[in-house]
């Protein structure tokens, strides 16, 4: 893996589903980077090297869920098209998985990037304290 994705940026989606993807993690992603949906309400994007990874990883699941989460991810993936504005059009059952309506805020998440509504991003952050954290670090020994 390349350098991993991280940052924080806040854009704004127009009336038509497009938003401003952030320079820097569209750089990193690549001309051709992958979204679909993700979890806890919000969509994910990789690069196209990290979308493989992905798959070839889904593909091993199996049963019933395994054939369910399989479909779902990819029935809802997109190759992104940014136009020469760096803009990308989010269709509208990935605006609707991820309540995507005005505000939105874009993170590096080591492998992928995530795209959320801002409220539902700040909601979900605060749940996470840094007592939380302090373990997580003292878990992994750092």
């Amino acid at each position: 893996m390349n350098m991993p994705l991280m940052g924080t940026y806040n854009h704004t989606m127009d009336s038509k589903g497009r938003m401003a993807f952030p320079n820097k993690l569209r750089e990193q992603l690549g001309p051709d980077f992958v979204i679909t949906i993700g979890l806890e309400g919000c969509l994910y994007a990789y690069s196209r090297e990290e979308w493989e990874k992905f798959t070839e990883k889904l593909s091993t699941l199996t049963g019933a869920t395994g054939k369910a989460a399989i479909r779902k991810f990819a029935a809802n993936a997109i190759i992104a098209d940014c136009d020469k504005q760096g803009r990308v059009l989010i269709p509208a059952n990935l605006r609707e998985h991820a309540a995507l309506d005005h505000d939105i805020t874009v993170i590096g998440n080591i492998n992928r990037a995530e795209i959320w509504d801002s409220i539902r991003y700040e909601e979900q952050d605060s749940k996470f304290s840094d007592e939380e954290l302090s373990a997580v670090l003292e878990e992994l020994a750092l």
